[in-house]
């Protein structure tokens, strides 16, 4: 059985550690992007889940320049953490954070990279928002120090992606990924697990797509349903994964999972104000307990069902 540190995965707290020699924080800033699903270039309504705060809910929001966002972060992070290390990885999460001319991307970026206190950059957008000088921009910057690319997936398959309104085609997703490899750019991507009509042999399928694909990090997301989403209309009629559902899920996933995937996340928070269900998702240390003990309890580690495609 392969372990990373104490756990039975290779989680991105040990990678950090193992690539920066210390605990690094995440700092999520708000870059002011919006997104072609809401902006009118694809769709008014974004995805079906996605609250009017977008993907950002956690993020510092962008009333400041990234330099004072950053600031207020480590700020904030020290009073309520007084074991907080000297690094940070600057997280731009809040909607597409490639969907700007490179002119506005360079304005954020740069400031970040220039920052002695941030030792990576994070960039969470849609695999629709690139083009040849944003993906020249991207090599610039990480030539300075570490960029990587996360990118909201959801599920490759195409009849979940037309009901979740993703916007794009699985198509789009492979070209932008390949494009972000010939650069050496770490990709991360997110999937959502109980997505409406998917079966856990779908998931799964994800999953080995995503091995195949060489990707480098995980985000393994529950569905949240949020107030004033289209989602949270049809909440009625919608089979939730219980808690023992998704951590029954969440375990194949990571026995299926290529070994060498840094997964950097296990569940996903949803804003207490806005969540509507599952509420038993509002005790994340809770959640996280059970999984470790489940993981534990039934001998599952990360690989332990997964081939690897010649």
């Amino acid at each position: 059985m392969q372990r990373w540190g104490e756990k039975p995965y290779y989680s991105l707290d040990f990678y950090l550690k193992e690539t920066f020699g210390q605990k690094i924080y995440k700092l999520a800033l708000d870059a002011g992007m919006t997104c072609p699903n809401r902006d009118g270039t694809l769709d008014t309504r974004g995805c079906i889940f996605c609250s009017k705060g977008g993907s950002g809910d956690f993020a510092t929001k962008q009333a400041h320049s990234v330099t004072q966002q950053i600031d207020d972060a480590i700020t904030f992070l020290q009073t309520h953490d007084k074991k907080t290390g000297q690094k940070y990885i600057a997280y731009f999460q809040s909607y597409s954070n490639t969907y700007a001319p490179v002119k506005k991307l360079r304005a954020c970026y740069i400031p970040a990279l220039q920052d002695e206190r941030i030792c990576a950059l994070s960039i969470a957008t849609r695999p629709d928002c690139f083009s040849e000088s944003i993906y020249d921009l991207l090599s610039e910057c990480n030539q300075i120090k570490p960029v990587w690319v996360e990118l909201g997936l959801q599920t490759i398959h195409e009849k979940t992606a037309l009901k979740i309104r993703r916007g794009y085609p699985l198509s789009c997703f492979e070209q932008t990924v390949k494009e972000l490899q010939k650069r050496n750019i770490p990709v991360i991507v997110h999937i959502i697990l109980g997505l409406p009509g998917e079966s856990t042999k779908e998931v799964l399928e994800t999953i080995e797509y995503l091995n195949a694909l060489g990707i480098q990090g995980i985000k393994l997301q529950l569905l949240h349903i949020l107030k004033d989403t289209d989602l949270a209309k049809e909440l009625p009629t919608l089979s939730l994964l219980s808690e023992e559902e998704y951590i029954a899920l969440l375990l194949q996933c990571i026995a299926h999972l290529s070994p060498d995937i840094v997964i950097h996340r296990l569940t996903g928070d949803g804003p207490k104000e806005l969540l509507l269900a599952p509420l038993w998702s509002l005790h994340k240390r809770h959640v996280l307990n059970r999984i470790a003990h489940q993981l534990k309890e039934e001998q599952v580690y990360q690989g332990m069902d997964y081939q690897k495609k010649k």
